[in-house]
């Protein structure tokens, strides 16, 4: 079964990228230093990294029932950052959420990554987690807010190459579905 290539919700639009997106997705949030810091994926140097990822991300939307979505204001139109799901097997995911600085504090996150909650669940998707720095109290609290609940506190365990290129550090993983309820 395969997932939606664009969902609403209030007021945003989350929805299939395309290579046509990698000017605003460089530029708004894949190259910025400040919106980077705690992602597990290197920031973009150049046009070339983000066309990279949008081809990569046409391999996991035809691979898998979906994939990347990108997050757009409903009323401007306005490219905010990116989200989606990450499928390791047909009932297990990961997911997580950028947004660009102007977008920070708005309560977009927690919106879409709601939407993106639903989903998965739509998809049949039983284990749904994410993973966050441990000095990202921002992430955290999105997180929660949308039932995501602490699985467990992993040492060593992840690369955040634009916050310790090289090292391995701490990670959260927050989990929702059954392996949360336990």
């Amino acid at each position: 079964m395969k997932g939606p290539e664009r969902f609403e919700t209030s007021r945003l639009v989350l929805r299939k990228p395309t290579l046509a997106d990698a000017e605003a997705v460089f530029t708004r949030y894949a190259s910025d230093r400040e919106v980077t810091k705690y992602l597990g994926w290197p920031r973009h140097q150049s046009i070339d990294h983000t066309k990279a990822f949008l081809t990569l991300s046409d391999t996991e939307w035809s691979r898998w029932p979906v994939g990347p979505y990108l997050i757009e204001s409903r009323s401007e139109h306005k490219l905010l950052g990116g989200t989606g799901l990450g499928f390791e097997a047909p009932s297990s995911a990961v997911t997580g959420y950028v947004l660009a600085r102007d977008a920070w504090g708005n309560g977009y996150a927690t919106e879409a990554l709601t939407a993106v909650v639903d989903i998965a669940e739509g998809l049949g998707v039983v284990r749904l987690y994410a993973l966050c720095h441990p000095d990202h109290p921002t992430s955290v609290r999105v997180l929660e807010k949308c039932g995501f609940r602490l699985e467990q506190r992993l040492e060593q365990f992840a690369e955040f190459p634009n916050l310790n290129p090289g090292h391995r550090e701490a990670c959260l993983r927050y989990v929702r579905g059954k392996a949360a309820s336990g």
